[in-house]
């Protein structure tokens, strides 16, 4: 990530496993990604359930577009 760069929120997820599904597309398009929240579900990680107040997506600024596609992709794979 360049100095010019910022880190910018992309989205929210309600659970822990809709946030690694979309980390996993990002990151296999070689965007950074750094993921916000408390710790997931009531059991911890490994439950991966509904989080109470969200699990914040983040990526470098210059990438903001381009996850965002890949973000609508994820959400409606037949809309493209």
């Amino acid at each position: 990530m360049s100095i010019e760069s910022q880190w910018v929120q992309l989205t929210e997820c309600a659970t822990g496993f809709e946030a690694d599904l979309l980390r996993s597309a990002l990151e296999e398009a070689e965007i950074p990604v750094l993921m916000s929240g408390p710790q997931v579900g009531i059991f911890g990680a490994g439950f991966l359930g509904a989080v109470v107040s969200g699990v914040q997506i983040y990526v470098p600024s210059p990438e903001l577009e381009r996850a965002r596609a890949i973000l609508e992709d994820e959400i409606d794979p037949e809309a493209t």
